[in-house]
C-alpha cells in the first residue's frame, strides 16, 4: 500500500490503518521541490496549494491531534510569497513568535495572547517564501519526548495512531509524515527535531549552532543547546530548506553549505555507534536497522568501524540537571516572559519534576556546567578527529504506544523511561554539532519506522546532506 491509496479508516483486523492526507489535489503527492517545479510552471497557484493544505489539514486531524492554531485563510491570502521557496505550505511550532497568532508552548499554566511580532528566526523562515497555515503542538515546554498531555489528546503518530509522534516537534512530524504539507518548522533542544523524524519515518536535520537566526529561549541561556530547523519527507527538500535560510541569513561564522543536490563523490570515513555513550543498550529492531544502513554504506565505498564514544559518565545526569534548570527558569519567568498570568502550579508532571529535582541540586550548577561542556568537547574532538561522520540510532528503542511517557507518568519513573529512550542526541546539543535522522531499513511489526542518525562535525551540513542523499537513493 503507497501514502498516496492508504485510507484513513482502520483496517478490518481493528489494526489502525495509516492517516495519510494524500488524495488528487493541487498538492498530489509532491513533496516541496516537486511541488516547487509545479508552481513555477504555472500548473498550480499558491492560493490552490495553500487550500489543498488547509483541506487535508482539516482531513486529518481530528485523528492526529497535531495542530495548536489555524491560520488558514490568512495564509491562503497572503500566498504567494516571495523567496526562493514561494508558495510551500508550511507550518509553524507553537514554541516560536509568529506575529498576530498566540504562542501556548503547550502548556496549559497560561492563556497566550497574539504576539506583536516575529521571532528572529521566524523572519527567517519567512523570508523562504513559504505559505503558514498555523502552529503544531508540542509537549510543554518542549521537555518530552512524546507530545503528550496530563488533561488534552496527545499528538498521534500517524503510522499507528496507537503510539508516539514523537517530540518535541511531534505536531510538525504528524503532519508532514500524514501528507498534509510537505514541510514544517521544527526545534531542537535535545533532540527534538530528530526523535519525532525517527518516530514519523522523515528527513530531519539539527544544524550547528549559529546556522540559523538565534532561538529566543536558546541565545539566554549559559550553554544554548536549541536550533530550529525543518522536517521533511525527502532529503532534498531539507537541502532545499537549509539552501533557502541560508540565503536570507548567511552564518558568518560557519562555511556555507549552499545548495546540495545530490550525493557527494568522496568516500567517507564512517564511526558506527551501536550502544549509547550513556550507557543504554539499543533494542534489537533499532540494532538491526542501524547494522543494515551501515552494510549498505560499505556497499557504496565508505570506510565503516565500530566506534565508542568516550563520555564522561555523568553526561547523562549533568544534562537532566540542565533540563531541570530550563524547568526551573519556565516556571521562574512565566510571568515575565509568558503572560503575568502564568501559574506555575499548573505546569505538567515532567517539568514539575524536573524542576523538583534542580531545587535539590541547584547549588551544583557550575559544576554541572563546566562538566557538560568538557564531556561534550571531548566527545566531538575524538570523533571528529577519527570520522567524517558517526553513524548511530536516534533512539535508544523504538517509538513507544502512547501513555509510555504521558507527562501523567510518576517522575520518577518517567525520567528513568526518558534517560533510557533518548540516550544518543543530547551530545549533539550541547557541543553545537550538526546531526540528520533519517529513515532507516524496515518497519517495527507495527508498521512504524525505525530511525538512524549520521553526526557530523561542526560546520558540514554538506557533508551529511551528500551522505544522505546517497541512502535514501539505496533505499
Amino acid at each position: 500500500m503507497t501514502a498516496a491509496d492508504a485510507s484513513v479508516n482502520p483496517v478490518s483486523d481493528g489494526a489502525p490503518a495509516p492517516v495519510l492526507a494524500f488524495r488528487d489535489d493541487a498538492l498530489g503527492t509532491d513533496d516541496a521541490v516537486g511541488l516547487l517545479a509545479r508552481l513555477k510552471a504555472g500548473e498550480v497557484s499558491a492560493a490552490e496549494v495553500a487550500r489543498a493544505a488547509a483541506e487535508r489539514i482539516r482531513a486529518v486531524d481530528g485523528r492526529l491531534h497535531a495542530m495548536r492554531v489555524e491560520a488558514f485563510e490568512a495564509g491562503i491570502a497572503s500566498a504567494p510569497g516571495d523567496g526562493p521557496l514561494a508558495g510551500i505550505p508550511t507550518l509553524v511550532k507553537d514554541n516560536t513568535t509568529y506575529a498576530g497568532l498566540p504562542t501556548g508552548h503547550g502548556t496549559a499554566a497560561f492563556t497566550p495572547r497574539p504576539a506583536p511580532r516575529h521571532a528572529p528566526f521566524t523572519r527567517q523562515f519567512t523570508s523562504t517564501g513559504m505559505t503558514v497555515l498555523g502552529k503544531t503542538r508540542l509537549p510543554e515546554f518542549g521537555f518530552n519526548a512524546s507530545t503528550e498531555f496530563e488533561d488534552a489528546e496527545p499528538v498521534r503518530n500517524p503510522w499507528n495512531t496507537e503510539f508516539s509522534a514523537g517530540g518535541s516537534s511531534g505536531g510538525s512530524a504528524a503532519l508532514v509524515a500524514a501528507g498534509a504539507v510537505p514541510i514544517a518548522h521544527a526545534n531542537d533542544g535535545g533532540g527534538s527535531i530528530r526523535i519525532p523524524a525517527a518516530a514519523c519515518g522523515l528527513v530531519g536535520l539539527k544544524p550547528t549552532r549559529g546556522r540559523m537566526a538565534a532561538n529566543e529561549t536558546g541565545r539566554s541561556l549559559p550553554i544554548d543547546i536549541i536550533v530550529d530547523g525543518a522536517v521533511t519527507r525527502t532529503v532534498r527538500d531539507t537541502a532545499a530548506f537549509l539552501a533557502a535560510a541560508e540565503l536570507a541569513r548567511p552564518a558568518a561564522s560557519l562555511p556555507p553549505i549552499g545548495r546540495v543536490e545530490g550525493p557527494g563523490g568522496r568516500r567517507l570515513r564512517v564511526g558506527l555507534l551501536l550502544d549509547s555513550p550513556t550507557g543504554t543498550v539499543t533494542d534489537d529492531a533499532t540494532r538491526a536497522a542501524v547494522t543494515a544502513t551501515a552494510t549498505t554504506l560499505e556497499g557504496l565505498g565508505h570506510q565503516v568501524e565500530p566506534y565508542r564514544m568516550p563520555l564522561d559518565a555523568r553526561f547523562e545526569e549533568d544534562f537532566v540537571t540542565y533540563w531541570g534548570m530550563l524547568a526551573f527558569l519556565a516556571g521562574a519567568t512565566g510571568r515575565l516572559l509568558m503572560d503575568r498570568r502564568f501559574d506555575r502550579r499548573r505546569m505538567d508532571g515532567l517539568s514539575q519534576g524536573l524542576r523538583g529535582q534542580y531545587l535539590r541540586r541547584w547549588h551544583s550548577t557550575p559544576a554541572v556546567l563546566r562538566r557538560l561542556r568538557r564531556a561534550a568537547r571531548e566527545a566531538y574532538e575524538d570523533s571528529a578527529a577519527r570520522y567524517d561522520v558517526v553513524l548511530s540510532p536516534v533512539l535508544a528503542h523504538t517509538t513507544p504506544r502512547l501513555g509510555h511517557l504521558s507527562p501523567a507518568v510518576p517522575f520518577p519513573e518517567l525520567i528513568t523511561r526518558l534517560k533510557s529512550y533518548v540516550a544518543f542526541t543530547p551530545v549533539n546539543n550541547v557541543c553545537g554539532s550538526p546531526a540528520i535522522s533519517l529513515p532507516g531499513p524496515g518497519r517495527t511489526p507495527e508498521g512504524l519506522p525505525v530511525g538512524v542518525m549520521l553526526s557530523g562535525r561542526i560546520g558540514e551540513e554538506r557533508t551529511l546532506l551528500e551522505a544522505a542523499y546517497e541512502l535514501e537513493a539505496a533505499g
